[in-house]
């Protein structure tokens, strides 16, 4: 029986169904336009007056090369047989595109060799069983004009992301034949995340080549010692970053003094401040705060209803959850700080729950303990480290938890469904407590925001700009973040100022603070002519950035640190 790839009641619109869509849609509009052109040149050229029917039924019988002669008759002009040639020619080749792009994988889609689909490679990277979703990582990579091939065992799944447009083939990574089919005698990179199989897969990659690089992610900080010891030359931990992140920003929220904020040299440094409810910037539109008036420091971006804008409308008003990217001294950062909080002392309030205890988790709470602030672990698994063993979507688990009076609770969950639900009934039970939130899935982001979180961190996102710092050399600077914060040279603006780069205008991105040759980092002057020596500070969203890097051709050597 034919499967077919949609249905009259549920029409999936993958990539592949989108491009079929775009390819139907346009035949049909070249058809008509030939249909047009030739009854036009007919009474023009020819002074025959033919219906337009009659023209559609002879451009459908040309294309489909089912008759060509019945209005031979009629020409005489060579523009006419220019024409009728081209039309005739154009007809095979759309048939040829048909069939491949259309007839064949509807017929045949269970025989189809996803290794065919795969162009030549040289120079790329090989990605083995990547469990971070997986589009954003390739969506990645073709965005920055990277090659690579990803190797899955799930037959299924391989064949999904060829289906969707990427370069995917099935396989085993612990099998030497699929990385020969991958090409990996010329490949540059491997990036592997395949579980408990990545000491497998490392001395499988290690048995075909000794000079090509391998990046290995694992969420068991501790068998890193061991990857190493295999043949991996970088070991990733992004559940571990991420766990670190989160903390440092539930334990900025007890504390005066800023823990997690990132040094741009010089006396300039960046953060997120997430504002509280009661505190004195809530309810106030953005011109109205007076924080450069008041602190020195500059807002340069604000998440506000999930959205980054970058610059704020001073129209914005600022709510409770709306996080301020501000830059500026520490101490002015500070002051930012203070003026975020709730009038009242939030000391009875100095305990963090920590919902989740994996590789996150254990991470989030040795930075809470280091800090001197109690912490109340919540974990499904009997443990030694675990306070309150159950489910932490539960009121009466959270309740034991202490959730009505703690400042904060760190959520890092394995199911972002859980997660959310631990958010809501959290958010419930404390309408106060800063909710700080990890997620598997990056469209699961703005569902947490939606939820009552007030500061989302997306794995994927993280995992990626960990592996885009390794391949491509990217000066990340704070990959556990909720923007991109990246560190480039000034080289593709030389001669021209801030104001003229059109760098905002073109790519959404925002320039925060230059970097001169000594090291020192300023605030900007649009009109400072960049001489090629400096390193602009860029900000912006993911996809931002991936069109900056790729608008002005930024280079690897040109990102390095």
């Amino acid at each position: 029986m034919v499967s077919f790839p949609w249905t009259v009641s549920k029409i999936e619109f993958s990539r592949r169904n989108r491009r079929v869509a775009y390819y139907l849609a346009g035949l049909g509009v070249l058809v008509l336009v030939y249909t047009v052109v030739y009854n036009l040149a007919l009474a023009r050229l020819e002074g025959v007056n033919q219906s337009i029917f009659a023209s559609f039924e002879y451009i459908v019988q040309t294309m489909t090369t089912t008759g060509y002669g019945q209005d031979s008759d009629l020409w005489s002009h060579p523009l006419m047989y220019l024409f009728v040639i081209l039309a005739q020619i154009s007809g095979i080749a759309i048939g040829f595109f048909t069939l491949r792009l259309i007839i064949i994988p509807l017929f045949s889609e269970s025989d189809v060799n996803l290794d065919d689909r795969l162009t030549p490679k040289e120079d790329h990277v090989i990605i083995c069983e990547y469990r971070r979703d997986s589009a954003v990582l390739l969506d990645e990579l073709r965005e920055l004009d990277v090659e690579y091939v990803l190797i899955s065992s799930s037959e299924e799944n391989a064949r999904n992301l060829s289906d969707e447009g990427y370069s995917a083939i099935h396989g085993s990574p612990q099998d030497a034949e699929a990385f020969e089919r991958a090409s990996i005698s010329t490949a540059r990179t491997v990036v592997a995340d395949a579980g408990d199989a990545n000491v497998n897969t490392i001395l499988t990659v290690r048995s075909l080549s000794t000079d090509i690089e391998t990046i290995v992610l694992t969420d068991d900080n501790d068998v890193r010692d061991v990857l190493l010891e295999a043949g991996a030359d970088t070991v990733l931990s992004p559940r571990k970053v991420l766990g670190h992140r989160l903390a440092e920003k539930a334990v900025s929220s007890f504390s005066s003094q800023l823990t997690d904020t990132i040094d741009l040299g010089g006396d300039i440094e960046v953060t997120e401040i997430t504002v509280h409810p009661g505190s004195q910037l809530d309810g106030r539109r953005i011109r109205n705060s007076n924080i450069r008036e008041r602190t020195g420091a500059n807002i340069v971006g604000a998440w506000i209803d999930g959205e980054l804008q970058l610059p704020p409308s001073p129209d914005a008003i600022i709510r409770p959850n709306t996080v301020l990217l501000v830059a500026g001294g520490h101490s002015a950062l500070e002051e930012v700080s203070d003026f975020t909080r709730p009038a009242r002392s939030l000391r009875q309030h100095e305990r963090v729950v920590v919902a989740g205890l994996g590789e996150g988790g254990e991470a989030a709470q040795s930075i809470i303990t280091d800090s001197g602030i109690d912490s109340v672990t919540i974990d499904i698994e009997d443990r030694e480290s675990v306070d309150v063993i159950g489910d932490a979507g539960s009121k009466e688990i959270l309740h034991k938890a202490g959730i009505e009076s703690a400042g904060a609770i760190i959520v890092g969950l394995p199911d972002d469904s859980a997660s959310l639900l631990t958010t809501v009934v959290a958010r419930s039970l404390n309408s106060d407590i800063e909710i700080l939130v990890r997620v598997s899935d990056t469209d699961a982001t703005g569902k947490a925001l939606s939820a009552g979180a007030d500061y989302v961190l997306s794995i994927p996102r993280v995992s990626v700009r960990m592996i885009a710092k390794e391949l491509r050399g990217e000066d990340v600077l704070a990959p556990a973040s909720q923007i991109r914060l990246i560190r480039v040279s000034a080289d593709p603006f030389v001669g021209s100022t801030l104001a003229e780069s059109e760098i905002y205008e073109t790519t959404g991105c925002r320039v925060i603070a230059v970097t001169d040759a000594s090291g020192f980092s300023s605030t900007i002057d649009p009109h400072q002519e960049f001489t090629g020596d400096e390193r602009l500070v860029i900000v912006g969203t993911d996809e931002a950035v991936q069109q900056f890097e790729k608008r002005f051709d930024v280079s690897p050597a040109e990102t390095a640190s």
